[in-house]
């Protein structure tokens, strides 16, 4: 993309703006000599989880890591069943099938973009295990619905709360409300890391002891494996950077939830559909989408006005091509199909200038004016 392009996100944005901060963080990592599993890490998980309102949080390699790791020390094992949804990141169904169970989809409601309670039940067989509800784009979902499903089928939840750092539902953080919740921590998040990262967090002690096997060998005791798995640490390094980011998350919030009500000013009236605050939910803003029936028109006009867009994503993963058949649900999936015809993303990061955020809003006026008539 050229240069003077507005971009959808800029890591490197936030880097620049605090580097003596993030250069003084890493050296003192550097010059410790303690890269794995250290202080850094350590203090990280207790600031996470204060932050959170849980009681434990567990470093893990990255965001799809997370969820393997909640599912599995949730029980989801090999042959069951977990219900999610297909508007959301790959990541979520690789996770399910990484844990050997088997996804299961439901559709979204399309105010919230997120689960559809309503469309659990029939989905529910013997070998059901656990519901796996996605804060899309930083919405959260109707978790108040979702657990009285779970509690009536005595099914486990898992919370993916890869973008959704910080958003909330009547007051309390997502990633508190399921029997375990994962984070991403990729570079674009609200809370993004230098590279990858991920996070486990609950209240449940046990299910936090069973995060902490199946991150490292299964030890309990040093190169002895209790169980067998894998590895999947969060590194020094990147606990110092999300040790410093975290410190500044609710005002990057903030910002992000300022620029979207300057878009959805410039959207109204128009030939254009903004996303829809819910009542009683606190929107974390990870990406700004709107909807259009005339996205190609939109995303080639905004270009060619310096602005750049995205699709999140382009196609639904019950659509892909590695998952089109072999996993369980309807047919079709009315309402995410309806959506991913029209979505379109826009710039979303809080280091964006007033004078970008103001030729974002330009161009869309400018579009829709041509398509007044």
């Amino acid at each position: 993309m050229q240069p003077d392009v507005v971009p959808v996100a800029n890591p490197l944005a936030q880097y620049i703006a605090y580097k003596d901060e993030f250069v003084h963080a890493l050296r003192g990592v550097l010059e410790r000599g303690r890269y794995i599993l250290g202080d850094e890490v350590a203090s990280f998980e207790l600031e996470f989880a204060a932050f959170l309102g849980v009681g434990y949080c567990v470093g893990v390699g990255n965001g799809t890591e997370a969820l393997k790791i909640a599912l599995k020390a949730c029980g989801v094992s090999a042959g069951d069943e977990v219900i999610t949804v297909s508007h959301t990141s790959v990541a979520t169904v690789a996770a399910i099938e990484e844990a050997g169970a088997v996804p299961v989809f439901a559709d979204i409601d399309r105010l919230t973009r997120c689960m559809d309670p309503h469309t659990i039940d029939y989905l529910i067989t013997p070998k059901t295990k656990a519901l796996l509800p996605v804060h899309i784009y930083g919405q959260p979902a109707p978790m108040r619905e979702i657990l009285e499903i779970a509690k009536a089928y005595k099914l486990k939840v898992i919370e993916d709360c890869s973008q959704a750092h910080g958003a909330e539902i009547s007051g309390r953080k997502v990633g508190c409300f399921g029997d375990a919740a994962a984070f991403s921590f990729y570079p674009t998040k609200n809370l993004g890391a230098f590279g990858d990262g991920g996070a486990v967090v609950t209240d449940n002690a046990d299910i936090a002891g069973k995060s902490r096997l199946l991150r490292e060998y299964g030890w309990k005791e040093r190169y002895i494996s209790s169980i067998k798995c894998g590895n999947s640490r969060l590194d020094e390094l990147q606990a110092a950077v999300l040790r410093l980011k975290l410190l500044r998350l609710e005002s990057d919030n903030a910002k992000r939830r300022r620029i979207a009500q300057t878009y959805m000013a410039a959207i109204n009236g128009f030939k254009i559909t903004a996303p829809t605050f819910i009542e009683n939910t606190l929107h974390a803003m990870h990406l700004f989408v709107l909807e259009t029936d005339m996205r190609d028109d939109f995303r080639e006009f905004l270009l060619k006005e310096g602005v750049g867009t995205a699709l999140h994503y382009p196609m639904p993963v019950h659509l892909q091509p590695a998952y089109a058949g072999p996993v369980r649900g309807p047919q079709k999936l009315k309402n995410t199909e309806e959506l991913y015809a029209k979505i379109v993303s826009l710039p979303m990061f809080p280091e964006l200038t007033d004078a970008e955020v103001e030729k974002v809003c330009l161009a869309i006026r400018k579009w829709a004016a041509q398509h007044e008539k």
